[in-house]
């Protein structure tokens, strides 16, 4: 069996691609899905993680989770995801054939945790932390038993929705804070990374080659969020951001980590979640947060083509 994870996401393009590489790769054991409000509303998402799985035609139980930040207004990313939060061009998305289940999200994840060995589950947030963090103060005694957490959010220098914000961190810093304060191990998969994992043409040309639903499904993400992140933030091609979690755990040589105290800020006037990372190294002994810091492309690339082609 591969590593056994919960994939906690707000699908989302690049969500979308995080849930065919863990469905499609064999080093992951995918125990559920659960999602949170963040690229759209939680009706939104969940729906959209639904169709991918329909898409795909292989599933993980999925559980609906926080309809809103802990103690912020509903922000949703609309001008990168679209009003449905996965538009896409030139595929017909088809009405989904999987349903939800009824346990919350959070109390999913508790449950799973405590019904593993310690060391056993990893949780792989993609979207806002707001479903850990609450795990996490509702069953105090997972964050000892839980294996990691691998999350995509944050920066060490990056933001982009602020000026040294990233969405995921900013819409909900008070989670963020409580998870990268908790003492399990954390890896931030932050904009310095992901800004390099980009879609390019020869990408998109060599998955449109697989010749297949799935390939077709994720060309057409590609061909919106394209577009998307051309008008919104001047890329050519767009970073690929919320895999690059599930890559790292299936082989971590696609990245290049750094040990780094890491907190987020609360308060400031112009910094709110801000990801602060120290990099006054070396880290200390029982600094017990990394960041990744580097990205192999191709080795990337490879493993995504792999879990379509797998599914395919």
């Amino acid at each position: 069996m591969g590593t056994k994870i919960i994939l906690d996401c707000d699908p989302g393009h690049d969500d979308a691609v995080a849930i065919i590489l863990a469905l499609g790769s064999p080093e992951i054991d995918l125990l559920g899905i659960t999602t949170v409000g963040g690229n759209q509303t939680l009706e939104k998402v969940t729906y959209n993680a639904r169709q991918v799985c329909t898409v795909v035609g292989k599933q993980a139980p999925i559980y609906a989770g926080c309809t809103r930040p802990l103690v912020r207004p509903v922000e949703v990313a609309e001008s990168i995801h679209g009003e449905t939060g996965m538009e896409i061009h030139n595929f017909e998305l088809p009405t989904p054939t999987v349903d939800v289940e009824d346990k919350h999200a959070v109390d999913f994840i508790i449950e799973t945790v405590m019904s593993h060995e310690p060391g056993a589950v990893t949780l792989v947030p993609t979207g806002p932390l707001t479903n850990i963090a609450l795990a996490a103060r509702k069953e105090p005694r997972i964050v000892e038993r839980v294996k990691a957490v691998v999350l995509m959010g944050g920066g060490y220098h990056t933001g982009n929705w602020s000026a040294v914000a990233e969405f995921n961190i900013k819409i909900d810093p008070e989670a963020a804070h409580i998870v990268f304060n908790e003492p399990w191990p954390v890896t931030m998969v932050g904009l310095d990374l992901t800004h390099q994992a980009l879609a390019t043409a020869e990408v998109e040309e060599e998955i449109r080659q697989i010749g297949s639903t799935v390939s077709e499904f994720t060309v057409g993400l590609f061909g919106y969020f394209r577009q998307a992140y051309k008008d919104a933030q001047g890329f050519d091609d767009p970073p690929v951001h919320d895999p690059c979690t599930v890559a790292y755990l299936i082989d971590p040589t696609v990245f290049t980590t750094q040990k780094m105290p890491i907190d987020v800020e609360l308060h400031g006037a112009l910094t709110t979640g801000m990801t602060v990372a120290d990099l006054r190294a070396p880290a200390p002994a029982d600094c017990h947060t990394q960041a990744a810091v580097e990205l192999d492309h191709r080795k990337f690339w490879d493993l995504v083509i792999r879990a379509i082609k797998e599914l395919s």
